[in-house]
């Protein structure tokens, strides 16, 4: 009898187990990726983002960063801001139709930039860098994903380059994602809707009403209190001292 409780309990603690590494993710944590940041921008309008790079490896630094603007999402308007200890190459594609940016027709967007670390300026084990854009207007589109390519010191290739899917479980090497919304989007969608006049003057005579309650039950609550006073200071005179 023992020794099946003990097979019992044995089972019962590799269940339990096995659901907290289903609900709770116990298993090996993910690993970071590269990411931009902030995640959410507006249709229409220009976005300053960085892409943050983290080192993942032990031994070696991070050298090169190459990220891919998505074809399907061209930007007119793309600039980049100085990264000490690097240098940024930027490549460019034709498009048809042009893309518009202030009124002139561009043939020609950015399709790729990279970054190279000059010397010692590589990201370090442990270390993560981030690397400024400025890019719009941002094109009418859900997101975009900006595939990347992150070169280590050894040699080895680390490519972002699966595509997320909403809903499912993000991939081992996802691409970093910027969701677009459409402008005014972001407004409340639970604001109150203006009342006609008659409400608000109901409305407004219930507060008046309270308003001047209120008002009253305080005057008598105070004329209460000095009729209070007044006839104890009374008592106090007539009665004899002891």
């Amino acid at each position: 009898m023992t020794r099946h409780r003990r097979s019992l309990t044995a089972a019962a603690a590799l269940a339990l187990g096995a659901v907290a590494t289903a609900v709770f993710g116990f298993a090996a944590p993910a690993s970071a990726h590269v990411t931009v940041n902030p995640k959410d921008a507006t249709q229409g309008g220009y976005a300053r983002i960085a892409f943050r790079v983290p080192n993942e490896s032990d031994t070696a630094s991070t050298t090169k960063v190459e990220v891919v603007l998505p074809e399907n999402a061209p930007v007119g308007s793309v600039s980049t801001m100085p990264v000490p200890g690097w240098t940024v190459t930027v490549e460019k594609r034709k498009v048809d139709p042009p893309v518009e940016v202030h009124g002139s027709q561009l043939s020609e967007v950015v399709s790729k930039l990279t970054w190279t670390a000059a010397g010692n300026a590589g990201v370090k084990p442990g270390e993560f860098q981030e690397f400024p854009v400025s890019l719009g207007p941002l094109p009418q589109v859900d997101r975009m994903v900006f595939k990347t390519l992150q070169t280590y010191s050894d040699g080895n290739v680390q490519r972002w380059i699966e595509e997320p899917t909403p809903g499912a479980q993000e991939p081992e090497s996802p691409a970093p994602v910027l969701t677009l919304t459409a402008a005014g989007a972001s407004a409340s969608p639970t604001a109150a809707a203006p009342a006609d006049d008659d409400d608000a003057g109901e409305v407004e005579a219930e507060g008046v009403g309270l308003a001047t309650g209120l008002g009253i039950a305080g005057l008598v609550a105070g004329v209460a209190g000095l009729l209070l006073g007044g006839l104890a200071f009374a008592r106090s005179r007539r009665e004899p001292k002891a």
